[in-house]
């Protein structure tokens, strides 16, 4: 950094500190830390000071004082996303902007089925919250203990219910935003029909903080299930649960809320290091789905569909055996075995990740197809395939050889296996990232497998809206 840029970038943290309190501008080394690495400890960044600011309109005085500096912002929430996307760079002349001040329900709204809350809530907070309201937010994954629902909204957060409700964005009526002016956008409505114009609200979603920090949110609540029955059923392949699933959603309907895919080596890894979480059945298969209803009659209600489920897939082959849990204790095991698996996957040690989607119907074709592939090109290489089947989502990992050196193996094989597994979701009609977000981890990815036409029109969005390029830089688009 240069003399001038230097003593600009001081000058920017002297104002802030008049803006927004000095106890609440970070700049030690002890107090900056753990907001200049990601979550996986793949990215480590520097920042001229860490802001906590603790509200909107000090959000608005930090960007403006951002124009006015030229020091471009790193909007971070909880600091979980898995892509590096609220990661400075190492020039230290960025500033990150934590939003986890910005703590407040602000309103629920039973006959509305709303509940606006501020982008530091934490998701678990907001379930509660709704909960006590006799209430459903059924947004739900693995980091809701400390993701932020302004992080889930950057990212557009999915996790185990989209199959029924949807993703952030589905749950998202409304925003506040502050743009990269440091004016701010009121865009709270709680309205389910708002044909007004250009739908600024879903255009935020998703940017991962590249147009402008979200700051509030209107989300979607829903009525708390009477009931909800939790199976596991064991099939011999992927294109076997395809067909399941075909099944289930004809039995079940509306009611179905998770359908989620794992292949057995997924969970023989579990059990090896979490030996409390055992393999669910007697003999071994090479698929087990993991599936859930919700019901607003009854468990009885919900129970009896389950069974009258079980025995025709077990009647016309697709399902070699199933378990219903007879408790909720028992539900949450089966849970806990499908959640354990990045857990054993770290466990086991360094791996190489992929957050894809295909479409629905073309799974069965892409695992046979890619793990064909991968095994060709590196044998001994074991894989790690599990997700959302019910919505496309596959997180499609690759373990190391067993005991081989796993950093040697990431530093010689990342690139190969990426592009192996990218072109064929490219293949497929596929995304390489379904809802962990571009970050910096995939963006020259991205720009790789979108049309020419996709990318201008993304790169004159951002233009028209960050002319300074001053909202995190260096995600998403180059």
């Amino acid at each position: 950094m240069t003399d001038s840029a230097n003593a600009s970038h001081q000058a920017f943290v002297a104002a802030c500190r008049d803006a927004i309190g000095a106890a609440h501008v970070l700049t030690d080394a002890h107090d900056t830390a753990s907001y200049l690495t990601d979550w996986r400890g793949r990215y480590n960044g520097a920042a001229c000071a860490v802001l906590r600011p603790a509200n909107t309109q000090e959000v608005a005085s930090v960007v403006r004082l951002a124009v006015e500096h030229r020091v471009a912002l790193v909007p971070q929430g909880g600091n979980t996303g898995l892509a590096g996307g609220a990661t400075p760079d190492t020039s230290g002349a960025q500033a990150v902007v934590s939003l986890g001040r910005l703590n407040r329900v602000r309103a629920l709204d039973p006959h509305n089925n709303t509940i606006t809350v501020e982008a530091g809530v934490i998701l678990a907070d907001v379930q509660t919250r709704a909960q006590e309201a006799d209430r459903l937010f059924p947004l739900s994954l693995a980091a809701e203990g400390s993701c932020t629902i302004g992080g889930n909204l950057a990212t557009n957060a999915g996790g185990t219910g989209v199959l029924r409700y949807g993703n952030a964005r589905e749950l998202c009526l409304g925003l506040e935003v502050v743009t990269p002016q440091g004016e701010i956008w009121d865009g709270l409505r709680g309205l389910r029909k708002d044909n007004t114009g250009y739908d600024l609200r879903d255009l935020f979603i998703g940017a991962e903080g590249t147009l402008g920090i979200i700051t509030a949110a209107v989300m979607k609540l829903h009525p708390q299930p009477a009931a909800r029955v939790t199976a596991l059923a064991a099939l011999e392949s992927p294109h076997a649960a395809l067909d399941f699933l075909s099944l289930t959603q004809r039995f079940t309907g509306p009611l179905l809320t998770g359908f989620e895919l794992m292949s057995e080596f997924c969970l023989r890894l579990v059990g090896k290091h979490f030996p409390q979480l055992r393999y669910p059945f007697d003999a071994p298969h090479g698929q087990i789905v993991l599936l859930e209803l919700s019901d607003s009659e009854s468990e009885a209600h919900a129970r009896a569909i389950f069974e009258r489920l079980m025995e025709t897939a077990l009647d016309e082959g697709l399902v070699a055996d199933a378990v219903v849990a007879e408790n909720l204790a028992q539900s949450r095991a089966f849970w806990d075995l499908r959640e354990h698996i990045p857990l054993a996957q770290a466990e086991e040690g360094l791996n190489i990740k992929h957050d894809i989607a295909v479409p629905i119907s073309r799974i069965g074709a892409f695992i046979d197809e890619t793990d064909a592939a991968i095994a060709l090109a590196i044998p001994g290489v074991r894989m790690v395939t599990f997700g959302h089947l019910g919505d496309g989502n596959l997180h499609y990992n690759v373990q190391a050889p067993e005991g081989g050196d796993a950093r040697a193996f990431l530093a010689q094989h990342q690139t190969p296996i990426n592009r192996i597994v990218y072109d064929s979701v490219h293949k497929h009609g596929g995304s390489i990232s379904a809802e962990h977000g571009l970050g910096q981890l995939k963006i020259d990815e991205a720009a790789h497998y979108k049309s020419p036409v996709e990318v201008r029109l993304m790169q004159a969005v951002k233009a028209a809206l960050d002319p300074l390029g001053l909202m995190n830089p260096g995600k998403v688009l180059r």
